[in-house]
């Protein structure tokens, strides 16, 4: 146990006293995730700003005489440029004016049938003709879109009301019950929904490159220049040398990975506050400890099994070659609970590695993670950890596979 304490010490040693490593493992996540995030709200807030403030350039043709004292009641005509075309406008006006929808120079064309007003008043008994109004916009462009909504909103829905109050003088007798919404909402799970679909997929694809950066250069580089050979020949027995590289290197990853959550965490929160004006996430004291578990057995899982891959390789390219596919199976499995947003797995798949991690995550973000949940959660990886271990310890004692030969 001495001795393996003394490689745990010469791993913490050969990334503490480089100070790549450290800006690597330490301050760069930190940069990178608020960088990310803090520039994806900075972004989502001017877009969203530029297309309120931006004025649309509406036409509407054949428009009833009540349209334009209607458009300046409601304030419209502020916050869109009209144009008014009668029913004389040429075909390849109308062309034009189509084509600058679709180029985004226009925004919206509004076209009131040729007598609407008058084929209004004349429904009298049911099947007679109904009058329409049709919408030209742009789905593609953000403005169009925008355009048409408030259209909708301000324009379209007033006049309704107004021509059926027209028709049927009080319209409080078309009403016949009213609806009430009462929201009963778990208001945890509710601000939680955005971290909780992203947070999980984030955490396992970054854990995992930690590891694999770390581990990959500790047993495959040090293999690759000799350094491993020299230990390998002293008196230090092959399982206190296999277990002292394990929790060096797991302490290691483990201290990057506190960093990649909280940083996540935090940016995260912070984004998804700026965009929907949540309160943000807040976990308790019992939560805390159980990412921090999962996280560390998962972080433990990722390292035995990226050192066991990587003792069979000769050097780091090819070590890194062989992890490739890992890498590539644990973003399947984050991007899985990804797309699954709202379905409830059985218990029992918290048993399979990452993917319950994962899983678990997404609870404790929203809440809803049970106690054999988080049991399973820690049983399934710690059983595909012992394996890794145990694969590990069995590669040192195997001459072949340590000296390539």
């Amino acid at each position: 146990m001495k001795n393996s304490m003394l490689i745990v010490k010469k791993e913490l040693a050969r990334v503490f006293k480089d100070k790549q490593m450290i800006i690597s493992l330490f301050v760069l996540p930190v940069i990178i995730m608020f960088g990310i995030y803090g520039l994806m709200g900075s972004l989502t807030k001017s877009i969203t700003k530029d297309i309120e403030e931006h004025e649309s350039v509406v036409y509407i043709q054949n428009a009833p005489a009540e349209i334009k004292d209607l458009a300046a009641a409601t304030g419209y005509n502020q916050t869109a440029h009209i144009s008014y075309l009668n029913d004389n406008t040429s075909e390849s006006e109308m062309l034009e004016i189509k084509d600058g929808i679709l180029a985004g120079t226009n925004d919206l064309l509004v076209v009131f049938d040729k007598d609407f007003k008058e084929t209004f008043s004349a429904y009298t008994n049911a099947g007679d003709e109904i009058p329409e109004m049709t919408l030209f916009y742009n789905s593609a462009e953000s403005y169009s879109s925008q355009a048409k909504d408030v259209f909708n909103a301000m324009m379209a829905q007033n006049y309704r009301t107004m021509l059926q109050a027209q028709r049927f003088g009080n319209l409080d007798l078309l009403t016949v019950f009213s609806i009430n919404e009462e929201k009963i909402v778990n208001e945890a799970k509710e601000n939680g929904q955005f971290l909780s679909m992203m947070l999980p997929y984030l955490i396992v694809m970054l854990l995992f490159a930690s590891a694999m950066s770390i581990c990959v250069d500790a047993i495959a580089g040090e293999k690759e220049r000799g350094t491993l050979s020299s230990l390998l020949l002293s008196p230090i027995k092959r399982s206190e040398l296999a277990f002292g590289k394990l929790f060096g290197l797991a302490i290691l990853s483990s201290m990057s990975a506190i960093v990649y959550a909280v940083s996540s965490i935090f940016s995260m929160g912070s984004f998804a506050s700026s965009i929907d004006g949540g309160e943000g996430v807040t976990f308790s004291f019992v939560q805390i400890l159980e990412l921090a578990a999962i996280m560390v057995v998962l972080v433990y899982m990722f390292v035995a099994i990226v050192c066991a891959v990587s003792i069979l390789a000769k050097d780091t390219k090819q070590a890194s070659s062989y992890v490739s596919p890992l890498y590539i199976v644990v973003i399947v499995l984050g991007l899985v609970t990804m797309l699954s947003m709202g379905k409830s797995p059985s218990d029992i798949m918290y048993l399979i590695p990452v993917y319950g991690s994962a899983m678990a995550i997404q609870g404790i973000t929203i809440q809803t993670l049970t106690g054999i949940q988080f049991l399973f959660t820690i049983l399934g990886s710690l059983v595909f950890a012992a394996l890794a271990t145990y694969g590990v310890k069995k590669a040192f004692d195997s001459e072949k596979i340590m000296f390539n030969a």
